[in-house]
């Protein structure tokens, strides 16, 4: 499918599902697709994000993911709040990026296309582009000061490698890009590659505990997980804010999409994913599921000791390198400030 059919797809079901609703305010794309040209071939492994604004300061649980028209859709709200201070979006480095350029799919009160105008001015201006990298190293350390030993380890494992990934956001801000979610590691790897730094590459999988696994041991974990996916998503119904990220529906990114990558020769871009799908599926197996849960951890557990974690102890002491790692990734993102901010 062509990326312009699918963001039809998704005006489509905006039409038809959002604006009609109580407090609709607009919607707009986000995501790996902003800044595509229409005739750019849509991956099976990709989705189309749709960000409908809405009035209400405690929107509603996002639809999550869903086919509309043949297109795959990632369907979540924002209050309007979270858009109403340009400079607030301007030094957000998970929001700016989908304003850079005209994405609005609607925008009844034309609040949107008046932010779009203002952040596509500045978003390169070098102040904002810095307050971003901040935003992002604040997110890093704010999440690692915040690993709860006494959590389940999933959990923990999660609490972990989250802040750990967002390392690569801190270089894809500084690079004017879009700080996309399962690609973050190879999106790093061209950035790296372009601005001439990528001998700071095999630290970022060093950190992430990757960087000598061979593609075997994680076509070896990606099969595991594929397991443990398939049996998560038949029992699943406590509802997490990723749950759609665990269903049929987005099997081919979450499977698919990482399969993918190994078979590129780009295995280890492919263990951020995999092993937060992995943690993700037993938070759903823990709630809903117990014994499963118990059952399939091993498998877990040894695709998580590939990486050097066996327990708490060592993830703490991750944790640590990544924040001793940052003065190192702050010159580098500096660095690449200078080459691409005004």
């Amino acid at each position: 499918m062509k990326v312009g059919s699918a963001r039809a797809a998704a005006a489509r079901w905006v039409e038809t599902y959002a604006r009609p609703e109580p407090g609709f305010r607009g919607a707009y794309f986000s995501g790996s697709t902003v800044g595509l040209p229409d005739d750019a071939e849509l991956p099976p492994t990709s989705d189309v994000d749709v960000v409908v604004v809405t009035a209400e300061d405690d929107p509603p649980a996002k639809p999550g993911k869903l086919r509309h028209h043949g297109a795959l859709l990632e369907i979540s709200y924002l209050p309007w709040a979270g858009l109403a201070s340009p400079d607030a979006v301007l030094a957000s480095y998970h929001l700016a990026g989908s304003f850079r350029t005209d994405t609005v799919i609607d925008d009844p009160t034309g609040g949107l296309r008046a932010l779009h105008a203002r952040v596509s001015r500045d978003f390169a201006a070098r102040p904002w582009v810095r307050r971003r990298c901040e935003d992002a190293r604040h997110r890093i350390e704010s999440g690692l000061a915040a690993i709860d030993a006494s959590a389940p380890f999933h959990q923990q494992v999660t609490s972990w490698l989250f802040p750990t990934g967002v390392t690569t956001h801190v270089l894809l801000a500084a690079a004017l890009r879009n700080p996309t979610v399962r690609l973050r590691y190879l999106a790093a790897r061209d950035v790296l590659a372009d601005h001439g730094h990528l001998g700071l590459y095999p630290e970022l999988l060093s950190l992430l505990g990757c960087a000598d696994l061979p593609a075997e041991r994680v076509r070896h974990h990606l099969d595991a997980l594929a397991a443990t996916f398939d049996a998560t998503a038949a029992v699943a119904r406590t509802p997490f804010f990723f749950s759609s990220d665990i269903t049929p529906a987005a099997r081919p990114i979450a499977i698919d999409g990482s399969r993918d990558l190994i078979d590129r020769g780009r295995h280890h871009e492919a263990v951020f994913w995999i092993i937060a799908t992995f943690a993700r599926c037993h938070t759903i197996l823990a709630a809903d599921a117990p014994e499963t849960h118990r059952a399939l951890t091993p498998p877990f557990r040894a695709a998580v000791a590939d990486l050097g974690i066996t327990g708490p102890a060592d993830l703490r002491l991750r944790a640590e390198e990544v924040t001793r790692f940052l003065p190192r990734l702050w010159q580098t993102a500096e660095a690449i400030i200078r080459a691409t901010a005004r």
